[in-house]
């Protein structure tokens, strides 16, 4: 078998290439200083445009001469950059390091259009499609799933290993998705190991040698072949990217230059940051003259400035984290390259917390809200959860209808506005979850203890309470301050066993403790009264044109010693995470109708914009040649020809999970907005979910828009004043919370390649089948179907005697020639077509490799399409 080995270099951070290649510099080496010495004398020649001045940036955008957008540099290929055309159409198409002029992935830019002379061409018998590339999906929550596992393993131990299923945040499916926000989408979202090194660096020369971009000059008036708007950066609005990346140190090439004494080269894991000189005093003292002892120490460097006329950035070596591919300094790398403040709280904000402990509800309180706390409420959540937002409760009533309540943590009365507390939530906006921590956004006295609706404890919450008939039809609604008194804390695995048991009594041993003013039979009823109420909701939701793109999303057991990857497996999202998710989508969205209907311009709503359009487009056209019955024309008719279009047999199971994949990949974010902001209130609707309005309410201890809303509905019902924020004031904050949130996302996705990773690295080799996903000219890329994982496989790192791409019609095809086990046999051939193969039977040995199943026959067997 070919050496496959784990990179474990690009761990831990937004990689999406390996570590080999040199993406970095244009032009010259760093040591190269004899073209610098000539030109002293003189003005040094820059490298990069000088930016425009903010006035003309100003005035351009006015009259629509520039373009503004955020920069997605693509992982696979570092020299490609993209910015979204304000049109919906194709992506605007960024070229090379110089034309990014020093933007970083994520930044706010300004570009300016190129001459067409200077367009991107794009080939209709290209194979490799990414002419949108870069995009990290960011499907919204709510279309994928939803009450999916958050909690880390901390303080559980009633067993030596602990189940962590990967982190995944959200509690209500917005996006149609099933909460991993495409983890999967470039290829290495989740799998951080790569194809032994010399076949990938061959592999890279080999795709970027035929794939190279060409510019209009080349059309030789073909006219079948189209252009793709490119520009160049010409002003950076924001920085959004944090300027911090983990990365190893170098010497500097050239010893004798002047460089050479000062500065060392600071090389990033993730391609897409240059390099960067950083001073030798920053540098441990013996490097220069051991630089092979730190050859696998990982460090943080910041950059501080890059220069007209500098290929590389300048920088401060921040610290040392330690040896790479370990747990702790990768993880410390992920989040501070994504800019998560993961320090101590101060002691200005933990100053801001109730200090008399242990802390009781005021008797003022009591008049205030209305008292639930002899009803049968109870949480239902990951096992190991320990910050619990939101309770459920169902109450029989007379006439056959039902009183359903949901209860939320009244986070907002423990956050005075303006406080140091406030300020520090604000920034965080969201609590960041990794497979075996939890980075709080709150001080954990309050989002484990005194917000937390833990079982028998008096607390303090915002209720959302309905009159439902048994159909799920709303007869009334009540909203309003409470006080409840949870009777137990269901786990998810509690709530599946009571549904999946609806007559037969749970044994007291096999549930937790319940408070003895109520039952088990008592929550079982609820349970089942809840999970009917449910699934007529989610039926209807689905009737009326709602989309789910369900992913697999991973789930670890860990060494309750050792902190390591035990195992994995795939999450099962049931009837439990199902039922928690419907109360939750009704509870966002009738607080986004109160809140708006209240204050028109001053609601914090969350939309859901439709795919996009060229990206759409391309899909439409692909299961057309595929001969696939794909109906795009709204989120419904999607949903039902990816519910409808496959069998439930083991391939078409696996076809349906690689075709939402690609349904995945025109998809937008869903973002959180100031209903004052946006003048056209067609663009308030959630594509997903096929709703006017919605926001987020639901989950105020790890959200800061939850607590805004919160605010705001404590407004709309006179307990409060209408906090003291301007539409513009509110956007700004509706902003930063879109931004943390995204970051959050990608720093769980890298938290679980991680340990994804890690577990392959340990435990490997590891073997499933594979679905190819597309086929490129060199290389293809597949969906481990076990795992969830999607990899690109270069054909020069396989045993392969030869490989041949060709298109069959308009359809892609990559015949791959195997190398026979037993010398005696003949070579096998295997011909690969997008979506179209049979899993292919693959072996994850310490990277992903494919090794061929050697049948008896020559011809393999194929699936239609």
């Amino acid at each position: 078998m070919t050496d496959c080995r784990l990179n474990l270099r690009p761990l831990g951070t937004p990689r999406g290439v390996s570590s080999v290649a040199g993406p970095h510099g244009v032009g010259a080496s760093p040591g190269d200083k004899k073209s610098k010495n000539k030109s002293a004398r003189g003005k040094k020649k820059s490298v990069f445009e000088t930016y425009m001045s903010k006035e003309d940036v100003s005035e351009g955008l006015k009259r629509g001469t520039l373009i503004q957008g955020v920069l997605r540099i693509n992982p696979k290929k570092f020299h490609e950059a993209f910015i979204p055309s304000p049109d919906g159409d194709r992506d605007i198409f960024i070229d090379g390091v110089v034309a990014r002029n020093r933007a970083l992935n994520g930044d706010l830019v300004v570009v300016k259009l190129l001459p067409e002379e200077q367009w991107k061409v794009i080939k209709p018998e290209s194979s490799d499609k990414e002419t949108e590339g870069a995009y990290e999906l960011d499907l919204p929550e709510e279309l994928c799933g939803s009450h999916l596992p958050q909690q880390s393993m901390k303080g559980y131990n009633d067993s030596p290993d602990v189940i962590i299923e990967a982190q995944f945040d959200d509690s209500d499916s917005e996006d149609g998705h099933s909460s991993t926000q495409n983890v999967l989408v470039d290829g290495v979202k989740k799998l951080s190991v790569c194809v032994h090194d010399k076949g990938k660096e061959d592999a890279d020369a080999l795709v970027t040698k035929e794939e190279s971009t060409s510019t209009s000059q080349d059309t030789r008036a073909s006219p079948e072949k189209s252009l793709q708007r490119s520009a160049k950066v010409v002003y950076i609005s924001e920085k959004k990217h944090s300027r911090a990346a983990t990365g190893f140190l170098k010497l500097l090439a050239d010893k004798n230059s002047e460089l050479f004494r000062k500065y060392a080269l600071f090389s990033p894991s993730d391609h897409r940051v240059p390099r960067i000189y950083v001073p030798l005093k920053d540098c441990p003292q013996d490097f220069v003259t051991r630089p092979k002892d730190y050859a696998n120490t990982l460090f943080i460097c910041r950059i501080v400035d890059w220069k007209e006329d500098s290929n590389f950035a300048l920088g401060q070596l921040a610290k040392s984290l330690g040896q790479a591919g370990e747990i702790e300094p990768e993880t410390e790398g992920i989040l501070t390259e994504y800019g998560v403040d993961f320090s101590d709280f101060s002691s200005e904000v933990l100053d801001c917390l109730p200090q008399g402990l242990p802390w009781t509800i005021p008797p003022e309180e009591f008049s205030k809200r209305r008292d639930l706390r002899k009803d049968c409420i109870f949480t239902i959540d990951p096992s190991t959860a320990r910050d619990l937002d939101d309770a459920l409760s169902c109450k029989p009533l007379a006439d056959g209808n039902f009183e359903v309540g949901v209860h939320i943590a009244d986070v907002s009365y423990f956050v005075p506005e303006g406080s140091p507390l406030d300020k520090v939530a604000a920034e965080r906006a969201t609590s960041v979850y990794l497979v075996q921590k939890v980075v709080p956004m709150l001080p954990r006295l309050l989002c484990e203890e005194l917000c937390s609706l833990h079982p028998m404890s008096d607390k303090l919450t915002f209720s959302v309470i309905w009159t439902l008939t048994p159909e799920g039809k709303i007869l009334g609604e009540w909203f309003g301050r409470t006080i409840i008194r949870s009777c137990t804390k269901l786990s998810y695995e509690h709530a599946q066993s009571m549904i999946e048991s609806p007559t037969e009594k749970i044994p007291e041993e096999e549930l937790p403790p319940i408070s003895p003013e109520h039952t088990s039979e008592e929550v079982h009823r609820a349970v089942l009264n809840l999970h009917k109420i449910a699934k007529e909701l989610r039926k209807q939701r689905f009737v009326d044109g709602a989309l789910r793109l369900d992913q697999l999303k991973l789930a670890f057991t860990l060494d309750h010693e050792t902190g390591l990857p035990q195992g994995c497996h795939i999450y099962e999202y049931r009837d439990s995470n199902k039922l928690v998710e419907e109360f939750m989508l009704l509870a966002n969205m009738a607080v986004a109708h109160k809140t708006h209907r209240t204050f028109p311009e001053r609601a914090l709503l969350r939309r859901h914009p439709p795919p996009q359009t060229k990206m759409l487009n391309d899909l439409m056209e692909f299961c057309d040649q595929m001969g696939l019955p794909m109906d795009f024309s709204s989120a419904g008719a999607l949903n039902k020809s990816l519910t409808e279009t496959f069998g439930d047999d083991k391939y078409s199971l696996a076809r349906k999970e690689v075709l939402t994949n690609m349904c995945s990949r025109p998809m937008q974010m869903a973002l959180y907005f100031c209903s004052g902001v946006l003048q056209d209130q067609a663009q308030f609707r959630h594509y997903a979910l096929n709703v006017p309005l919605y926001t987020h309410f639901t989950s105020p201890i790890r959200r800061f828009a939850d607590v805004l809303v919160h605010r705001l509905l404590a407004a709309a019902l006179g307990y409060r004043e209408l906090p003291d924020m301007e539409p513009d004031t509110l956007q700004k904050q509706a902003d930063h919370c879109n931004d943390r949130r995204m970051a959050s996302k990608r720093v769980q996705e890298l938290s679980t390649g991680l340990f994804f990773a890690i577990l392959v690295k340990e435990s490997g080799p590891l073997e499933s089948e594979a679905m190819v996903l597309g086929v490129l000219n060199q290389a293809f890329d597949v969906l481990v179907l076990r795992y969830g994982v999607q990899k690109r496989i270069y054909c020069n790192a396989l045993p392969l005697r030869s490989h041949h791409f060709q298109r069959v019609g308009k359809k892609p095809e990559l015949t791959l020639v195997w190398e026979p086990e037993d010398m005696e046999q003949e070579p096998v051939r295997q011909n690969l077509r997008k979506t179209v193969d049979p899993p292919t039977q693959d072996l994850v040995s310490n990277g992903v490799h494919l090794w061929h199943a050697l049948k008896a026959s020559p011809t393999p067997q194929f699936l239609a399409p």
